[in-house]
């Protein structure tokens, strides 16, 4: 592998990382936020909540991957811009091609990836993440607080 290939991969890997657990962090919490109402008061377990945040974010996935290697594709073209390391190898009479291809065989390869990934991890994690769901939301609630009077069922608690 030439070092100009190494060089652009290693700028592109650590903003990959970090836009892609960014945009996979937005997206989970844009699913907390939709199931926050069937998720509080049911007490469950740690375990539990940990496991319902895997699956969700192992379908979340798909969406957050072509944001990351947009953003970090962008993130590292512009910080080799802004240091001139572009300009460097546009004058050393290197092809923009050529500079991008690395990055390019990452995307064909992040590509297959995903693709195996959506046929075989994700309909599985899917079913698993409605199936309990649906057995949290069957659940019921752990503290029922009626409304317009007062509630002393919590221990050493009055409402």
């Amino acid at each position: 592998m030439k070092k100009l290939n190494l060089f652009v991969i290693k700028s592109f890997i650590g903003p990959f990382l970090a836009t892609f657990f960014v945009a996979l962090f937005v997206l989970l919490m844009q699913f907390l936020w939709r199931y926050i109402d069937e998720l509080v008061g049911k007490g469950l377990s740690f375990d539990i909540i940990i496991q319902i945040l895997g699956l969700a974010s192992a379908s979340m996935v798909p969406m957050a991957l072509p944001l990351a290697i947009l953003l970090s594709s962008l993130m590292t073209f512009g910080n080799l811009g802004e240091h001139n390391e572009l300009v460097a190898m546009k004058a050393a009479g290197i092809s923009l091609n050529r500079i991008m291809r690395p990055l390019m065989y990452f995307a064909v390869l992040t590509t297959i990836m995903a693709f195996l990934f959506s046929n075989y991890v994700l309909p599985v994690a899917n079913l698993k993440r409605r199936s309990l769901l649906h057995d949290i939301k069957k659940q019921p609630a752990e503290v029922m607080i009626p409304e317009g009077s007062f509630y002393n069922g919590i221990k050493g608690f009055s409402i």
